[in-house]
């Protein structure tokens, strides 16, 4: 079942914006549970998890669960979604972003809009993005090209967990939520000079996710599947006795 636009934009607005609310409250409630920066990442590692299982379970049959404008990018550029979709879609996640983290910032009384000073700079950073995009784009690639989008909200959050570790930059992997957390002066956030530059690196690691999809798992004339959960299945009325 295809959902009406406006239907599934709002979920990838809400969706985004519960997402990066949840990556900036678990940072900042890290910072006042521990003084331990490992304990503090740790938390907001699990906390992002737990909440991508269930926002892709709950928003991917709606909408795909993209969350991401890389995402719905590399969509657009399969030409797997129209352009103007496409173009509501980034809009919409960039919106639910920037809401997210305000509505973070005034949960710990702090203002809503509450610009970072947390300079992420340097080659070993961006390296780090694209690492962190590619290694996304890869895993929801493979889900789509074998029809195993129902593991979506298992794979997906696995991956972004991972990644807070052995990726330099903690694995934004997401312009829309490095938008969001440049409004943010807690742990999470990144100055706002430095979003630019994540943003290019995000995008061309996406480009390298989907060329490693393409190479890996060709599209030999098989229709797109979204990343999302299988239709429920109807059974028939039950037969009185």
């Amino acid at each position: 079942m295809r959902h009406p636009l406006s239907r599934r934009a709002a979920a990838e607005f809400l969706g985004t914006a519960i997402l990066v609310a949840t990556v900036v409250g678990s940072g900042i409630m890290g910072t006042i549970l521990s003084e331990n920066l490992a304990v503090t990442l740790l938390i907001n590692a699990l906390a992002t998890v737990a909440v991508l299982t269930v926002l892709i379970w709950v928003f991917g049959p709606i909408s795909g669960a993209h969350f991401n404008p890389v995402v719905s990018g590399v969509e657009i550029a399969r030409r797997e979604m129209p352009i103007a979709e496409g173009v509501v879609y980034i809009v919409v996640q960039v919106a639910g972003a920037c809401a997210g983290a305000m509505v973070a910032n005034v949960m710990f009384d702090l203002s809503a809009i509450n610009l970072s000073t947390r300079v992420r700079s340097g080659a070993h950073l961006w390296l780090g993005e694209i690492v962190a995009t590619a290694g996304l784009l890869l895993v929801i690639g493979v889900l789509t090209r074998t029809h195993r989008g129902n593991l979506g909200a298992f794979a997906v959050p696995a991956w972004i967990g991972a990644a807070y570790f052995f990726t330099s930059s903690t694995s934004f992997a997401n312009p829309a939520v490095t938008i969001g957390r440049s409004l943010t002066n807690s742990f999470s956030g990144i100055a706002p000079a430095s979003v630019p530059l994540f943003i290019v690196f995000q995008i061309c690691g996406a480009a390298v996710g989907a060329l490693l999809t393409e190479y890996f798992y060709p599209r030999r004339g098989i229709a797109a599947e979204p990343l999302d959960l299988p239709e429920p299945i109807h059974h028939g009325p039950h037969k009185k006795s």
